[in-house]
């Protein structure tokens, strides 16, 4: 690290494969949508499943929230200053957190669920050609493909039993 009265030059080497703190740190997070789906599938017709659908909805808003603030957080330190890309992708994600938040107080819970599985399905997609460009860092390539889905399969089932419910 070079550090002198003008700024700081960091040189830095980022991995392609995954790092082991990405792989339990990534897939952690999705445990527990991929459970509330379960749950709620579980007690579908109950009266629990409604808690266990805006349970899980009010975790994967949060979660969506943070990945917004991972890609604010990545154009901090990216060469040559944040990309406009990155700062798009920020407040789309952020949008689609807080307002599937705010459908829950309205009760629109399927708009809701609808917003993050589009959320986390632009995750899936946009943050593999980001990582080429060097927005987000390498081994989301390869990680998001893969973990997105768990949250993308598990939203999509909560929608299902939500379009499907008495209530």
């Amino acid at each position: 690290m070079l550090d002198d009265a003008t700024g700081r030059t960091i040189v830095t080497h980022e991995p392609r494969r995954v790092p082991w703190l990405d792989i339990v740190f990534g897939f952690g997070p999705m445990v527990p949508i991929a459970a509330g789906a379960a749950a709620a599938w579980w007690l579908q017709g109950e009266p629990l499943d409604y808690l266990a659908i805006l349970v899980t909805l009010l975790y994967a808003a949060s979660i969506l929230c943070f990945l917004a603030g991972v890609h604010r957080g990545v154009s901090f330190r990216t060469e040559g200053g944040p990309r406009l890309s990155q700062m798009v992708t920020m407040l789309v994600l952020y949008g689609l957190g807080l307002g599937s938040l705010i459908t829950v107080v309205t009760g629109k819970v399927v708009l809701g669920l609808s917003m993050l599985i589009l959320g986390y399905a632009l995750v899936a997609i946009l943050d593999p050609l980001e990582a080429r460009s060097g927005s987000v860092p390498l081994a989301h390539a390869r990680l998001r493909p893969i973990q997105m889905p768990i949250a993308v399969v598990s939203l999509a089932v909560l929608l299902w039993i939500k379009l499907h419910a008495p209530y």
